[in-house]
Parts: C-alpha cells; structure tokens; sequence
C-alpha cells in the first residue's frame, strides 16, 4: 500500500505556537473565555477567522465552543486562497494535514465524490502550498473533535456563481451525512477602528438575517469586506440546502481589540448556522397562506393579479411585449392599495419587494412590484431565463397602516410589522412571523434588524411601531 503523502505544516510556530503542549494549552485557554449562549439545535456550519491565534483565537474560540457538545467526524472547510487566483475550487487529495497535535486525515469518499460532481473541484498545488486560511482552523478542531476526516476545500474564483456552484454540489454529496462546514474568513482590513465596525456591521446584519446572495453583492458593490467572502456565502448556500434555519453571530472583534493599535485594524466574526429540528422550519406554502385576513377579492381577480405578475417578470426576463390582461370591469383592482410580491424557487425566497401604499390601481402596483422583485431586490442576483419555470410567486395586498403603541396589539399571523426611527425603517409581512414561529417580541427584534437597528429598538421611546394586514395569495 502507498504510503500517503502529508501536507506539513507552514505556518506552525508562527501563526500558532509550534510546541504541541502550548498548542493546546492555548487553545483550552480561549475556549474557557469564550461565553456563548446555547445555540438552540445542530450546527451545521461555521464562520470562524483565520489571522494568527494571538489576534483572532480568542474569537475563533466562541465558535469552535458551540462543538463542545456536538459529536462530528466529518469537516469540510471553505478557505480563500491568498497567493494565487485560479477559477473554481481546489482539494488537496494526496494525504492529510498535520499541525503540531498530529496528523488529519483526508475523507477520499467525500473529496472524491465532489471532483466527479462538478468540475468547478480541481486540484492546484500552487492553491495550498503556502495557504494559512484553511490549515490554522485545524489545531482548534483537533481539540474539540478529536478525531475527524477533512475535506479542505480553497477557493480561487469567489464569484457568486461559483459559490451557487459550489454550494449545490456541496449540499449533493453531503445530504445525509453527518458534516461540519466550516468558512475561513477575516473581514475589513486596515482601517481605522470606527470605519472597520461600520464596515463588519454590513457583514454581521446580512450573516445574521442568513442572506448569501445579500452578501455576495453588498460584498461586489464594495461596501463591505470579507478576504473569504466567496466561502462565506457558499457556505450559507449549502447550509441552508442542508437544513440550517437559522443564523447567529457568535462574537465581533478586531485586532485593536487585543493591541490597542485603532488606526489599521482587522475585524474578525464568529458565526454559526443551525438546523433545529421541529422549531423555525418554514412551513409549507398551505400553511404559510393562512397568515393574514381577507379584504375581499374575489377568486378571478387575484387569479388575474397572479398572471399580470407573472406575466410582467417573464415579459422583462425574455425582452418580449407584456399582453394586455383586461381589469376594467373591476373595481377591487382600480383601488389604490399597496401590495408586496414575493418569489421562491424550490421552497426558498428569491426576492421580495412591494410599496406599503399604492399609488395608482392595485393592478399597476402588482406588476410594478413584481419586476421589481424578481430583477432589483438587492439582496438577490437579477433572475435569469432559466428560473422562470422554477418559480413560486405569492402577492400580499395590504391594508393602511396604524400606529400602534403596546406590543400586545400584534396579532401573530394577522399583522405585519413596520418599525421606523429617524432614517431607518423596517416591515416584514404577516406570513413571515408564522414561518419562523415567532411570537410578537420575536416579530418585534426581527423587524428592527429589518430596519438595521438594534433588536430591542422597538422600546426606544423615538422608535413608531405600525401593524398592518394583508391579503395573501
């Protein structure tokens, strides 16, 4: 039998002490200080950093906590490379990895599996020769894991279509089988201490309302950082097709944070996401079309509101004429109500917008939003030709907003929400708070991070709450 061949370590005794006693010692020291809440279900992936363990371990280690109780013998890491570009994705498949605490095997069932699924998998030596992204996250998991099988995965071209790419192939050969995800990610680099905050912050709201494509975009416009950015958001792709619900931001930092040094700094993120079964599953869409109230439109005209939607994104989508659908004869679609369109694909949202009041017929109001929602929603990729056959659309036509001013008002599953303080407004539909099972002070944080305000906004005196409901089809 040949023997395998071992990657050896490059960056131990310089990013990580290289003596295994103080290894771990340092490691079980980071664990101890990190404070985590329980997370409330299974991890199915990670965000940790991947500076040096003297400026990012202490982050990394609120992460890596949340295994403490978790039983995982199979680890898939996402990491950037730093010193070469190439396109796709590469997997080392000679031998394991070792660090000071031993030697980690490769998982060939899995590595193999994903260079068969798609060629976006290659292998390209330059990808890890010198790579710290993917080999610093190995000592902490050796501590908290013991024993697992590894398949590192670096990535080259981080372009939104290669993390899709990534992603399905991914969640293909994982279903199933019990596996941790884990992306390798710092986030701004070298900037004064405020202006790196400001710029995480983007990061942390989009990781924590689970937006990859929000992500991706936030992160090609410019306006946020992230040297794994791509890992990042093809991690949160897979997770979500792997069962994971629900995101939450472990801990923030950056490394002025530990020197004191605010004038070039870089921020650090610790993130997980979770599958918890029986809890904050969506629910199918029977069930999700009893949220709300009936305004009285009769079965014709939503069935008509359905196909001017419809009709107007295939329309935009294929550069062809809209046809005229006739709505003279009824006076439900000429009332100016707002109306919001929302889009699936395969059960999972793909782009939501609508205007809260209607400044002409409702009909107009309808296709406008439906447009909008399938080419404009920031958080999502323009639709492409080849979804349209894919997609699931439901409309909410509104009722005229009230200001409220206890929280016990709020119906669950009759109101929407809408909160506003200064510049900063948020509303989420009714449907939404059944989706997740929240109750009314669930309904209430989420739709401040809506707004990109704090979760307990809401008791802010300056902050106007508003309900509203909706007729949903």
């Amino acid at each position: 039998m040949t023997q395998e061949k071992i990657r050896e370590s490059v960056i131990a005794g310089s990013w990580y002490p290289g003596q295994p006693e103080i290894l771990r010692k340092q490691i079980e020291k980071y664990l101890d200080q990190a404070q985590i809440a329980p997370l409330g279900g299974v991890p199915v992936g990670l965000i940790v950093p991947h500076a040096g363990y003297y400026y990012s371990g202490g982050v990394a280690a609120h992460a890596y906590k949340a295994l403490l109780q978790q039983s995982f013998d199979r680890v898939l890491i996402l990491a950037p490379s730093h010193h070469a570009y190439f396109q796709g994705a590469s997997i080392y498949r000679f031998g394991g990895y070792r660090t000071p605490l031993g030697v980690v095997p490769l998982d060939h069932e899995i590595i193999d599996s994903l260079l068969q699924q798609s060629p976006v998998f290659q292998y390209v030596s330059r990808a890890e020769s010198q790579e710290h992204s993917l080999e610093i996250q190995l000592p902490f998991l050796q501590v908290v894991l013991g024993e697992f099988r590894l398949v590192p995965v670096i990535m080259g071209d981080q372009s939104f279509e290669s993390c899709r790419k990534l992603a399905d192939a991914m969640a293909q050969v994982c279903e199933g089988k019990r596996v941790l995800l884990v992306a390798s990610t710092d986030l701004s680099h070298f900037h004064p201490y405020q202006e790196a905050k400001r710029l995480d912050q983007i990061v942390l709201n989009r990781v924590s309302a689970f937006e990859p494509a929000g992500l991706a975009q936030d992160l090609d416009k410019r306006v946020c950082e992230a040297c794994g950015g791509g890992p990042m958001v093809a991690l949160m792709l897979a997770a979500r097709k792997l069962g994971a619900t629900r995101a939450k931001v472990l801990q923030y930092a950056n490394s002025g944070d530990v020197t004191g040094d605010t004038q070039r700094v870089v921020g650090y993120m610790a993130a997980a996401f979770i599958d918890n079964p029986g809890k904050n599953k969506r629910e199918d869409s029977s069930t999700r079309r009893k949220a709300g109230i009936d305004l009285g439109l009769l079965p014709e005209e939503k069935e008509t509101l359905r196909k001017i939607a419809l009709d107007a994104i295939r329309s935009r989508c294929l550069k062809q004429p809209m046809p005229e659908i006739p709505v003279q004869d009824s006076s439900n679609l000429q009332k100016p109500l707002g109306a919001f369109v929302s889009l699936h694909k395969r059960g999972e949202l793909r782009g939501c917008i609508g205007m809260v009041e209607g400044p002409g017929p409702l009909f107009k109001t309808v296709k406008e939003m439906a447009v909008q929602a399938a080419f404009a929603d920031p958080r999502f990729m323009p639709l492409t030709s080849g979804e349209l056959d894919e997609l699931d659309l439901e409309i909410s036509v509104l009722t005229p907003l009230v200001q409220i001013k206890d929280p016990s008002e709020i119906e669950v599953g009759k109101h929407g929400l809408v909160v506003r303080r200064r510049s900063h407004s948020g509303l989420l539909l009714p449907q939404v708070a059944t989706e997740y099972g929240w109750d009314r002070y669930q309904f209430l944080e989420w739709t401040c991070r809506k707004a990109s305000l704090p979760p307990d906004a809401w008791k802010d005196a300056e902050t106007r709450i508003y309900i509203f409901s909706a007729d949903i089809f």
